[in-house]
């Protein structure tokens, strides 16, 4: 019986350069890449988190908030989450990527390469966008457990603990209050990253004279990681202001009873649409930006491993 190991490092069939076993591997990468990199920057992240839930409290920024946070609760704190943040970021990462892969690539394959190339960014827009969707249904009760942890660290002792006492309290639709500004911040974000990082690479690439399929796996790795960097400040300014009402809405009693756009809306009136767009912007940018290009670094570098010759547009002019 084949491991899961050999399928994934199976070749594909001769003549099927993308194929199903091209997309599982780039999901599997996926996966793999953003557990990895949301796993690693927890820290950051309940540092974020905490300075847009109370601002008042945590307002010596994100240094000062792991000074305050250590010395108030121990570095453990600073762990709070992982275990919702590497496993959930693991299934949304397989369905983002792995979609992006099979919208895209399908969608080139429809266009004809002159096309594909001349609506390169529209289609890096659309296939962000519907991976995303898919991948957030998975996300935001993961998501719900992980901010809700960080926000009362007394509330339960680990993702499976969190999962029930919110189940009990809340209810199914308690793990999807925070869909609708997850939506807003993830698909926006989403397609802000992908969009952007394929221009700048295209740069980078059109600046050293060279293309993706010229250069080593080294090289096109380092196009990968200062690409990112770009992108993920880039996602990170568009996408902050839903990043923040998602952050305050899964606090409990935040934006008073009601449907949920009321909430919202009262949550956004609180804070005020300046403070809703800078509060925690900083920290956010150093966290998106170290993640989205450790993200493309990681998927390229995994992508190489499984032996799958990563999919590119090409201008058939060149």
């Amino acid at each position: 019986m084949n491991q899961p190991k050999s399928v994934l490092l199976a070749p594909s069939p001769a003549g099927a350069k993308y194929d199903f076993m091209y997309y599982l591997k780039g999901a599997a990468a996926g996966g793999i890449c953003c557990s990895i990199t949301h796993g690693a920057l927890t820290p950051v992240d309940v540092v974020k988190t905490r300075v847009q839930l109370d601002p008042v409290k945590y307002n010596q920024g994100l240094i000062g908030g792991f000074r305050q946070i250590i010395a108030e609760e121990g570095a453990m704190a600073l762990t709070t989450g992982l275990g919702a943040t590497a496993f959930g970021y693991f299934i949304q990462g397989w369905f983002k990527f792995g979609g992006v892969e099979v919208v895209k690539i399908n969608m080139a394959e429809y266009l004809g390469p002159e096309k594909a190339w001349e609506n390169k960014t529209g289609i890096y827009l659309l296939a962000a966008a519907a991976a995303e969707f898919v991948a957030d249904i998975f996300l935001c009760p993961l998501e719900a457990v992980r901010i809700r942890s960080v926000s009362d660290p007394e509330f339960c002792d680990g993702l499976a603990d969190g999962f029930v006492k919110m189940a009990k309290q809340e209810g199914l639709m308690g793990f999807y209050a925070g869909l609708p500004p997850i939506l807003c911040k993830q698909i926006p974000y989403t397609m802000a990253k992908f969009a952007v990082q394929g221009a700048a690479a295209d740069a980078i690439y059109n600046g050293m004279g060279s293309s993706p399929d010229q250069v080593s796996k080294g090289t096109g790795i380092g196009v990968s990681l200062a690409s990112g960097v770009i992108a993920g400040v880039a996602s990170a300014v568009i996408s902050h202001p839903a990043d923040t009402l998602l952050s305050k809405v899964n606090k409990a009693g935040a934006g008073g009873d009601g449907p949920m756009m009321t909430r919202l809306a009262n949550i956004a009136n609180e804070i005020g649409f300046w403070k809703l767009c800078t509060v925690g912007l900083i920290p956010r940018c150093v966290m998106i930006g170290t993640l989205t290009a450790g993200q493309f670094g990681i998927f390229d570098t995994v992508m190489n491993t499984l032996g799958a010759s990563k999919f590119h547009f090409t201008n058939p002019h060149a």
